[in-house]
């Protein structure tokens, strides 16, 4: 006879704990999100920039937003402003979809323009 297990008690989500994801988790997002944002304009260039650097403000409380800073390589010539857009709306949209955490800036600093390469 097999024995009776008792249900489990249904309790409100906030209840049962909370989440703390670390910094190092939205930057590996962010610099993630970052490097898709701009893989095309990169493609077929022989030159390349060094990865995205990222650096995170975390939230201060279980539900407040972060602050994200990213310095990035950009190729020349390009869209400057729609290139470093790109970067800035794909990070927020994929830190907001992987943690459900709100994203209140994303800074992008273009640090270097990389030329296309002679040849």
């Amino acid at each position: 006879m097999a024995a009776l297990v008792p249900a489990p008690v249904q309790r409100d989500p906030g209840a049962r704990g909370r989440l703390r994801i670390a910094d190092r988790v939205y930057a590996r997002i962010a610099a993630r999100a970052a490097r898709e944002a701009l893989a095309e304009a990169w493609q077929g260039r022989t030159a390349r920039g060094e990865p995205p650097r990222v650096s995170v403000t975390g939230p201060s409380a279980p539900s407040a937003p972060v602050t994200v800073r990213v310095a990035v390589d950009l190729p020349f010539p390009a869209d400057l402003t729609a290139l470093a857009r790109a970067v800035r709306d794909r990070i927020g949209v994929d830190v907001r979809a992987l943690t459900a955490t709100r994203v209140a800036e994303v800074v992008v600093v273009v640090e270097h323009l990389v030329p296309e390469a002679a040849g």
